[in-house]
């Protein structure tokens, strides 16, 4: 049979409650009734003692004292000894100094003689610093019918305590057992959502412990499984968009071609060719982005100075640069230590950063390539003074497919891709790249590598 968890916290809690109650109701009574004994039996062992010093200071000896100890009176001069009092034993035996008892109890008959053990363990009677006797205390103190009933009624009230609180074990293990498997419901809830297809759930972080810590975690495990399922959706859609666009241009010219609507000419060619292109340039990004995904992109590392890359990027753009009245440079500064990189794919990030600055950078406009250090890492700089980025899309722009400028990017032939790619390659050789901008001022990219 299968138990829940509450059930089984209830039970564990009831069990460990009922243990610990049980076992200090157990000492409680115990602990008091040896010491209502205890306590009973030196008051009337002191009782007994100044009767027995009164008695052998009256008479002189321990002769008749039993009977007279029986009565509990101390004798008179000239009085007879009286009858001994049947059924009223005495809990403590006197003996003399020979080591005879004079006044028997349960324990001990008169006249019997008692070991020297024994002795040493009683109590003495002492008379002008003499001693003349020795008190023997019983192995168990007799209680009376009132005693016994005081006794009883303090266990009845220890038990009551404990019944008392076990009930109250019980009710605070319930409700401490629903305060610890309340969120874990609520996660098993929102788990069974989310594999209905469900991807965006939240449940309520009620603490900050380690229930809570699960709950936060849950949360953003599940807001990133949201937003990772939004961005392959519309990844999906954008590839679609993508390839629909250069395959109905390849599909209308080769129809046309076909039926004799159109005839050849290099400039449909040049069109189909261009189409055709950017397709295989779309495929290889999608290569490059599933490789860096499965930390499996092939790297070629060698040393290579910093700047050397940057030189090399620039002088790949300058025609363009030129063409678009944009001056783009090298900035010299202070010897760097040697970066290992793979420089083909490098040189594609540096390409990728260059070519968007040139695309938002005006005519008069400048892009400056620096590199710097800084805490043992070299840094790369590509630097425009284009439009600059919107604060609210900045934290987008290396997410894939994404677009700042929806028209000008697909009327530019660019898939969205390229600060992805670039972001996964710097990603790849262990570095990072972020990005700072300002509206109307400019943009400015940072590759951060272990030098």
């Amino acid at each position: 049979m299968r138990y829940s968890l509450t059930l089984k916290l209830i039970f564990a809690f009831l069990v460990v409650s009922l243990a610990g109650t049980a076992l200090v109701a157990f000492l409680a009574g115990r602990t008091t009734s040896t010491e209502f004994d205890r306590f009973r039996l030196e008051q009337d062992r002191d009782a007994f003692l100044a009767r027995a010093t009164d008695y052998y200071l009256t008479a002189g000896s321990w002769t008749g004292v039993a009977d007279q100890m029986r009565l509990g009176l101390p004798p008179q001069p000239g009085d007879n000894p009286p009858p001994p009092r049947p059924n009223s034993p005495i809990p403590f035996a006197l003996v003399d100094t020979n080591g005879q008892v004079v006044v028997p109890n349960p324990e001990h008959h008169r006249g019997d003689y008692v070991t020297d053990g024994e002795l040493s363990r009683g109590t003495a009677v002492e008379v002008a610093g003499q001693r003349v006797g020795t008190i023997l205390d019983p192995s168990v103190a007799p209680r009376n019918p009132a005693e016994a009933q005081y006794v009883a009624r303090i266990n009845n009230a220890i038990l009551i305590a404990a019944l008392s609180a076990m009930a109250l074990a019980l009710l605070l293990a319930i409700i401490l057992a629903r305060t610890l498997t309340r969120p874990l419901h609520e996660l098993t809830e929102a788990t069974q959502a989310m594999n209905r297809g469900q991807l965006d759930q939240r449940v309520p972080v009620r603490s900050k412990d380690e229930l809570g810590r699960l709950a936060a975690a849950f949360n953003q495990m599940s807001a990133d499984l949201s937003e990772s399922n939004r961005l392959r959706q519309q990844m999906t859609a954008d590839i679609a968009h993508d390839l629909r666009s250069p395959l109905a241009v390849i599909a209308g010219y080769t129809e046309g071609l076909r039926d004799g609507v159109l005839s050849p000419k290099s400039a449909i060619f040049e069109t189909m060719h261009r189409e055709m292109g950017y397709l295989q340039q779309l495929v290889e990004d999608l290569r490059i982005l599933s490789l860096a995904d499965a930390n499996a992109l092939p790297l070629n590392r060698v040393p290579i100075e910093p700047r050397t890359l940057l030189a090399d990027t620039a002088a790949a753009f300058q025609h363009q640069a030129k063409q678009k009245q944009v001056r783009l440079g090298v900035i010299d500064g202070p010897a760097l230590p040697l970066i290992t990189v793979d420089p083909e794919r490098m040189s594609r990030v540096l390409g990728n950063l260059v070519s968007n600055a040139l695309r938002y950078t005006p005519a008069g406009g400048q892009i400056t390539l620096t590199a710097d250090a800084q805490n043992g890492a070299v840094i790369l700089n590509v630097q425009d003074s284009g439009s600059g980025i919107e604060p609210d899309q900045l934290p987008h722009i290396f997410d894939r497919f994404y677009r700042a400028d929806e028209a000008r990017q697909q009327d530019s032939g660019e898939s969205g891709l390229g600060l992805a790619i670039a972001k996964s390659i710097v990603e790849a050789h262990g570095g990072t790249i972020t990005a700072a901008s300002q509206v109307g001022e400019g943009t400015t990219f940072s590759i951060w590598l272990d030098g």
